[in-house]
This record gives structure tokens, sequence and C-alpha cells, in this order.
């Protein structure tokens, strides 16, 4: 007899003994070998399709290790014949009870419960005739070929709209620091132009301050430093070889006229400022009075202001 292994001895057709490994003797033509068992533990794979609550069928292949007890060798042979279609019949049994209560998801997410459901019931059976069950296992669950696809499509969206969210998340952060960036670098521009326009103003103070030391008036001192400007700019210009075209009067007298035209400008906005200052005090006034007063309001005084084409020269820019 072979290890591992369980030979039925009978004699007249009547069980007589279990030989287990090793020589063993019998009597010729009296005694004889009824059978043979393996005592290994073996393997029986069960596909089982049934429906589940969500109207889904699907096939689950449920994996069986069981084996003989080598105690309980003579209820094995003689008690159950052909014990692969019996555990089939109970597998079949236990999953058609179990996979119709849930829906397919609690399927996939319960296939270790419904493992050990399929173990306990299926030992409890199979004791009573010589066999242990070992192990049950649901090594694959299929669906339907249509709902696989969609069970896949819906996947597949939720993956997207995750990946969507975090591209999204990093869009708004890249757009969010690049507005503070723009932001911080703009208040920065600012703070320089000031600078600069405040240096500008003072070096122009120190000029004037200099040339009226030596003699030179105001308005005199004010057109030699926009006329001055003005060429530093024509010469700027012109060192950009990538520069367009621009056409820009060059005259000596383009300076002087624009500063005329400005300090006209100051000075008509600086008139009717006071005009209107002074018409709206007047008017508080009369509203001030007595009742039963016979003076009536103030005419309204129309302040007529004539062009100015230019200064005289002993007019004082500088103030």
């Amino acid at each position: 007899v072979k290890q591992q292994s369980a030979a039925i001895i009978e004699r007249f057709g009547k069980f007589i003994s279990v030989r287990g490994p090793g020589i063993q003797i019998k009597i010729p033509f009296i005694d004889r070998i009824s059978g043979r068992l393996s005592l290994k533990i073996l393997q029986l794979d069960v596909v089982v399709e049934t429906k589940t609550s969500d109207d889904v069928f699907v096939k689950l292949k449920v994996s069986v290790q069981y084996k003989v007890v080598e105690e309980k060798v003579f209820d094995a042979f003689y008690k159950l014949d052909y014990p692969q279609d019996q555990i089939t019949s109970y597998v079949f049994d236990l999953i058609r009870s179990q996979v119709p209560k849930m829906k397919l998801d609690d399927v996939f997410s319960k296939q270790d419960d419904i493992a050990v459901a399929v173990k306990e019931a299926l030992g409890a059976a199979m004791q009573e005739y010589g066999y242990f069950i070992v192990k049950a296992l649901v090594t694959d669950i299929e669906p339907d070929a249509e709902v696989k696809i969609a069970m896949n499509r819906i996947n597949a969206a939720d993956r997207e709209k995750t990946a969507a969210q975090y591209e999204g998340d990093a869009a708004r952060i890249l757009i969010v620091e690049k507005a503070k960036a723009e932001a911080e670098s703009k208040r920065l521009q600012g703070r320089g132009i000031a600078d600069q326009r405040r240096e500008i103003a003072k070096g122009i103070e120190d000029s004037v301050g200099t040339l009226s030391g030596v003699g030179i008036n105001s308005q005199e001192a004010s057109a030699l430093i926009v006329v001055t400007q003005h060429y530093d700019t024509l010469q700027s210009i012109g060192g950009e070889t990538n520069s367009n075209l621009i056409l820009l009067p060059n005259s000596p007298q383009a300076g002087s006229t624009m500063l005329n035209d400005m300090v006209a400008a100051f000075s008509a906005s600086s008139q009717i400022g006071e005009a209107l200052k002074k018409e709206s005090a007047e008017s508080h006034g009369n509203q001030g009075g007595l009742p039963g007063s016979s003076k009536g309001p103030n005419p309204k005084r129309i302040v007529k202001e004539e062009p100015m084409d230019g200064l005289e020269d002993d007019q004082d820019v500088g103030g």
C-alpha cells in the first residue's frame, strides 16, 4: 500500500479491514482488495451561476479542499458514492441560497463571508461520511459581460472625475500663486516708480535752485530743464534699434511751447477753482440772511478767461 493511501480488504464480499501504507499480506483467493482511497488533500472546483438581489447574473467559482479522515475510511468508502458530485450539489445549494440576498457589489466585498459559510455548512454535512473540509475559497466572480463593461466604465468615470478634480485644484493653485506674484510685482513696481518720480522731482528742485543761484530766474531755469529732458528723450528713442517710427518735434521751441501750455493750463485751472470757491461762499452767505430782508442773492460772477498764448518774460513759474 502506497504512502498517504488506504486499501479496503474484503473476504467473500464482506469487509475485513483497512490496510495502511507498507507491506500488507492477504490470503490468496479468499481476501481481495475492494478499493483504495487517497488520504491526500484533494481539490474540487465548482462553477455556480446565480442571480443577485439587483437582478444581475453572475458566475462564482468555488474551490473546495477536502480529504478523507484516516479513522473514517470505512464510512468514506461504504457510506458515500461519488463524493465529488455530493460536494458539488451542496455548494450549488449553499451559493444559491446566499448570493440572491446580496447586491452585486456586496458579492465582491463579502466573498470571504460566502467562503466561510460554504465551509461551515459543507463541513457539517460531509463529516458524517468521513470527509473533512479543509478550506473553501471563492476564487473568481464573473458578472454578465454587459454588466462587466458597465462596471469598468463607471470605474473609469470615477477615476477621470478624481483626476479632473486634482487637475482643477492644481490649476487653481497655479492661478492664485501667479496672481499673488503679479500683485507683488505690481506693488514693487509702483513703489519703484514712486521713488523714481520723487527723486526726479527732487533733482529738478535742486537744479532750479542751482540755476537761480547764478542769476537765472525760475522760468528760464524750468525752460532749460524741459529742453534738456526733451533732447534726452529724443536721444533715448533714437538709440533703440527695434523701436517703431515716432515723429516728434525736434526744434528748441518744442520744449518751451510744451512748458508754456502746461503753465497756462495750471493757471487757468487754479483761477477757475478760486472763482468757484468764492461763488459758493457768497451763495451760502445770502441763504443765511434774516427773513424779510430786501436784499436778494448776489448775481453770479462770470469769470472770463482769455486765452493765454504764453507767459511774460518776468513771470515767476516757480512761485
